[in-house]
């Protein structure tokens, strides 16, 4: 299988982690490599994904493992003709670049109730299953065909931290095992009423979400011993 990877021309932890998932399995891969826009630094409560930062260039595990990269000036150089592209980190990919390709988004979140930016704490904060969305990527933001969403478990003895950790990599291990997915649908059992995007979080829905998660652990947990 020829696979695209669409990630940042810089060091980035999530895309390193697939890129090695990768090798292990016969993928011929290309990775395309966008620009990284530096943003501002923001003031947030709850830390629910590693740094990002902590990561290999991309271009030294290309190099090491004689991997096909480009270096792109924006997606319009995302070339066609692979048999699926997998996005590692992207902003919003334009009309003219998904139009004629099978672009697959792993969301961390379950649509359509959960749709847009830190959706492990809106999960939390409007009391929805956790989960993890395969989508194919449409010209709108967190809206194509849907083939699987995948629960992340909470246990009873769950903090914050212990479950942004697992809900993390339960989002790696499916990008990485995304095949599996194309072919055995699977789907969390619910009601997933569609809600808007979300923008980042603010500081005062961060402490809501702090002061709910005790309430949202019960709800959804299972029952472990300890």
């Amino acid at each position: 299988m020829k696979i695209g990877l669409i990630s940042y021309d810089t060091s980035h932890l999530k895309s390193e982690q697939v890129i090695n998932g990768f090798l292990k399995k016969n993928y011929i891969m290309t990775i395309f490599l966008l620009p990284f826009l530096k943003r501002s630094k923001r003031k947030t409560l709850i830390k629910h994904r590693p740094n990002q930062k902590n990561a290999i260039d991309i271009k030294i595990i290309c190099d090491k493992h004689n991997i096909d990269y480009v270096n792109c000036n924006d997606d319009s150089d995302i070339k066609s003709g692979l048999d699926y592209y997998v996005v590692l980190g992207a902003g919003i990919l334009s009309k003219d670049c998904v139009i004629d390709k099978k672009i697959i988004n792993c969301h961390p979140g379950i649509i359509p109730s959960v749709r847009g930016l830190d959706s492990f704490k809106f999960s939390i904060l409007n009391k929805i299953k956790l989960g993890i969305s395969l989508h194919f990527i449409d010209e709108n933001v967190d809206e194509g065909e849907i083939f699987s969403t995948i629960e992340t478990p909470v246990y009873k003895t769950d903090s914050l931290k212990t479950l942004s950790r697992r809900h993390y990599e339960n989002e790696i291990s499916i990008l990485i095992n995304f095949e599996k997915y194309l072919k055995n649908n699977s789907f969390v059992k619910g009601n997933f009423p569609k809600l808007p995007s979300t923008m980042r979080m603010k500081v005062d829905d961060e402490k809501n979400t702090i002061s709910n998660f005790n309430e949202y652990r019960n709800i959804f947990s299972f029952k472990d011993k300890i």
